[in-house]
């Protein structure tokens, strides 16, 4: 199992133990305040957690590619691609969108620029 994943499995239990020794130490008399010390303790334990998730997961390369990513894996072009080892290759640029369809005419020669 990955040990992001094993990090993320803990978080939950890790959080309950914290409640049942603090209140614990609040049955016994060691501490008056339950909320006083919960508080603190609960954001820093929630913080080193979230530290070791994303440490864990720098060192193991990140996620795994989406499988209908319309790149191979790198965030941009000439970016080698962990999978392969090869530079990835520069992607034609989109010239229409379901939005935005592409320019039919010039309007850089129209002499009203394309305000009519």
């Amino acid at each position: 199992m990955n040990r992001y994943f094993l990090i993320r499995r803990l978080r939950w239990p890790a959080i309950l133990m914290l409640i049942g020794v603090i209140a614990l130490l609040h049955e016994m008399g060691v501490i008056e305040h339950f909320w006083n010390l919960f508080i603190p303790l609960f954001l820093i334990l929630l913080g080193v957690l979230l530290l070791a998730e994303r440490a864990l997961l720098a060192s193991e390369g990140g996620y795994a590619p989406y499988a209908g990513a319309p790149y191979a894996g790198a965030p941009y072009p000439g970016a080698i691609d962990p999978a392969t080892g090869q530079p990835v290759a520069p992607q034609q640029p989109v010239t229409e969108t379901s939005i935005v369809p592409a320019r039919t005419q010039p309007f850089e020669n129209d002499p009203d620029g394309g305000q009519r």
